[in-house]
């Protein structure tokens, strides 16, 4: 199965050279949008665009729902940008067309959702998630406790600002498909 790289924005300001790897390459068009307030990463951006190292491909609607619908499941569905979104519907689109994406991204709600639609990830500056995150949302003063999408930020009982925590003892589905470059 051929091997390609899905760039997140912050593989571009980890300092990811294109033309240090020698295998396909893609990014959705927001990513270039992230960009803008860096020049020079900006610059390596679109020089690898140019000089075709670089391809740029937006996600269908069908892989973006899919994504929604497992970032929910797993509670980081309010913390992913639609940037973040486009990058990992982008990577399981790439994976039902028959190739093996790999993320490059230092994200951890990117990565915890990669693992759950068992996407591989690497990141550049991080070590990376370990386990298969399910985040629940509740407040410190009450205690009530709220789904992981919950809209708010406050408690509905008492006001005070919500927090998020890990579900414990939560089965994995599978091994993290994880790789280090």
């Amino acid at each position: 199965m051929k091997c390609v790289l899905v760039l997140d924005t912050s593989a571009f300001f980890s300092g990811f050279d294109s033309f240090s790897v020698d295998i396909g390459q893609f990014a959705p068009p927001q990513v270039e949008e992230e960009l803008r307030a860096n020049s020079m990463t900006l610059l390596r951006f679109r020089t690898a665009v140019e000089s075709k190292r670089l391809t740029i491909k937006s996600p269908s609607e069908e892989f973006l729902s899919k994504v929604q619908a497992s970032s929910a499941g797993v509670g980081d569905s309010f913390l992913l940008s639609e940037t973040d979104k486009q990058v990992l519907a982008l990577a399981l689109e790439l994976k039902a067309s028959g190739v093996d994406p790999q993320i490059i991204s230092d994200d951890y709600s990117i990565q915890n959702v990669a693992t759950q639609l068992g996407i591989k990830f690497a990141s550049l500056a991080t070590q990376g998630i370990r386990r298969l995150l399910r985040w629940i949302r509740y407040c410190p003063a009450c205690h009530k406790g709220y789904s992981a999408d919950y809209r708010s930020d406050e408690c509905e009982i008492c006001g005070t600002a919500l927090k998020r925590k890990p579900v414990r003892n939560v089965e994995s589905s599978g091994k993290i498909a994880k790789t280090r470059t």
